[in-house]
């Protein structure tokens, strides 16, 4: 069968049928799906939407968190020959009606009551929009549910209509609008086709061992473009699927026990930091056993990626100190992943090998919405690993460094433009054809590919020094401390940062130590507590040139937090936002 549209990818999942194919998991409970349900629901969708007025080139946004119906309403939509626009759940009205006027959506479907009233709030200032509805909770007047849809979609022709009108999309129709999360000035609608997603799900999975055994947990916002692409793999491979939302997914992740995920590389920090504390309250015994073995682990894992296997007394050896003490650990992430994929953000290298260690790889991948998204990723295979770098670019893609360091791609993942912003488009593309990705890059003897940092992150000193932020913030998070760390010094004589701390972490630091506080402000300002950043600070400085060190900082009184806007919802600090909510404490710095 060729691969022309998602819809192809989905109908694999549709002729492999299964009992629990589908389940969703919050602290209320979870529930299953069977394939014929789910299908059932996503035909019944699509015959509701359609007698709605919706059809070929229309745009409907999506607004829920990870859940069974996030891909119903996805299919169904896009079995019309429509596009769709997720919409993260941390926006505000005014954020989601700049998507909704410049994407002319004409409907949403929304998860809650809570998230519709900010449809509500704007619906009369985006005139497209004319079609609301809400899966569950208590509706307002004029919102339509979502039972009501599966109701008068379910008609005896829904399943059969669904393919028929299914076989009619073309590889280079409009498939989704992803809105950019503005970290470098206004968001942008990535503009990207059926044939964009499918070229990047073929190549990809080439570097992912999915089969259909395999229980695939999404808790990453299926709103990233990371996330929504790896899924589309799980139903090409037929694979079972678990649902949850981001914030529940370290606290539900044990019992969902899947034998993979996505995430991005604060998850794995957070995770690798649990462990570490843990093992820190246990007795010296426990503790000695784990370092011995997470030795042993980080020994077997660098000749497996040599593509070797421990032997003799090797192999006993790792034996032993897995089956007492990293199988142990590895419970806690359920006790079945074979694998994970990071992505979003740099994956710090010390973190990979502590998976690797455990017995579980990280595959760190690359890449951008622009480009479906990925561009390249470390596999499984021999000779497709290298710790701290991004892998090699797939198959299908042809990358190049510019003059200036800057990575460059084509092919036919990389998006067909901006929507409404045909200058900003051109802009990105150079006269070859290539993308031009906004990063700086290396790639090895090998193929692998290094990521420095963003190019408009780099930072130039008054005297003339470029710096790359992010390998030097990157490091700072090795202190169990620091949540993040802004670097600035941009046309300045030095180097100071931001600390936003770890709070729990430093509160209970500061209660073992009997510290005397009773606001974080007071927290922060401890002459104990400065001292211990300056610890930080110290250690990073040593390993660095002198251009490079950190002259100053402050702490912060507060998180950085998408909720403040200074963190995207994948997590990346907006820089350009930090800078300015803290003007006051970076010029007191430099006065």
């Amino acid at each position: 069968m060729t691969l022309r549209t998602v819809l192809d990818l989905y109908r694999h999942d549709v002729e492999a049928p299964r009992r629990r194919h589908y389940s969703h998991h919050t602290p209320s409970g979870s529930r299953s799906l069977s394939t014929e349900n789910f299908f059932a629901d996503t035909a019944a969708v699509a015959e509701a939407l359609s007698e709605r007025g919706v059809g070929h080139g229309d745009r409907v946004m999506i607004l829920m968190d990870n859940r069974p119906e996030w891909h119903m309403v996805d299919l169904a939509v896009l079995s019309l020959g429509a596009a769709d626009v997720p919409v993260y759940g941390t926006l505000t009205p005014d954020q989601i009606a700049y998507q909704a006027r410049d994407s002319g959506a004409k409907v949403a479907v929304v998860e809650n009551r809570a998230q519709m009233e900010k449809f509500l709030t704007i619906k009369d200032g985006c005139p497209d929009l004319k079609l609301l509805i809400q899966v569950e909770g208590d509706r307002e007047h004029g919102v339509t549910s979502w039972d009501d849809c599966i109701t008068s979609g379910n008609t005896r022709k829904a399943a059969e209509t669904f393919w028929d009108r299914s076989a009619a999309i073309r590889p280079q129709d409009l498939m989704t609008l992803i809105y950019t999360s503005g970290t470098t000035g206004e968001p942008k609608g990535v503009a990207l086709s059926h044939e964009n997603l499918i070229e990047n799900v073929l190549h990809s999975a080439d570097r992912i061992p999915v089969n259909r055994n395999d229980l695939a947990l999404e808790f990453l916002p299926l709103c990233h473009v990371l996330e929504r692409m790896v899924g589309y793999i799980y139903m090409w491979r037929a694979t079972s699927k678990a649902y949850c939302s981001v914030y529940d997914a370290g606290e539900m992740i044990a019992d969902i026990k899947p034998t993979l995920f996505v995430g991005v590389p604060r998850f794995f920090e957070k995770v690798q930091q649990e462990i570490i504390n843990s093992v820190a309250a246990a007795g010296p015994l426990k503790r000695a056993l784990f370092h011995r073995a997470l030795d042993i682990g980080r020994d077997t894992s660098r000749l497996r990626i040599r593509g070797k296997e421990p032997k003799g007394i090797f192999a006993r050896r790792h034996d032993l100190a897995d089956r007492w003490v990293l199988s142990k650990v590895r419970e806690g992430l359920g006790g079945r992943v074979r694998f994970a994929i990071s992505g979003g953000a740099e994956l710090p290298a010390h973190v990979g090998e502590f998976f690797h260690a455990l017995g579980i790889p990280v595959m760190e991948g690359y890449g951008l919405t622009e480009t479906s998204p990925v561009i390249a990723v470390n596999g499984a295979g021999s000779g497709q690993l290298r710790l701290g770098t991004v892998g090699k670019a797939l198959d299908n893609l042809e990358v190049r460094i510019a003059s200036d360091g800057e990575l460059c791609v084509k092919g036919p993942s990389v998006m067909q433009g901006y929507w409404n912003k045909s200058r900003r488009t051109t802009e990105v593309f150079d006269a070859e054809g290539f993308f031009h990705t906004g990063d700086i890059a290396e790639i090895d003897d090998d193929g692998f590919i290094l990521i420095i940092d963003r190019k408009k992150d780099l930072i130039v000193t008054a005297g003339g020094k470029n710096i790359a932020p992010q390998p030097i913030e990157s490091r700072a998070k090795q202190s169990p401390f620091v949540e993040a760390m802004v670097l600035i010094g941009d046309r300045k004589p030095f180097l100071v940062a931001l600390f936003s701390p770890a709070f729990e972490e430093l509160t209970k630091w500061a209660e073992a130590n009997h510290l005397q506080f009773s606001t974080p402000r007071g927290l922060v300002t401890h002459p104990e507590v400065v001292q211990l950043f300056e610890d930080v600070v110290e250690r990073q400085n040593a390993g660095l040139a002198r251009y490079e060190q950190i002259k100053k900082f402050r702490i912060l009184p507060e998180s950085l937090a998408i909720e403040s806007g200074h963190l995207t919802p994948t997590l990346k600090v907006k820089r350009r936002v930090v800078e300015s909510d803290f003007k006051g404490l970076i010029e007191e710095m430099y006065a």
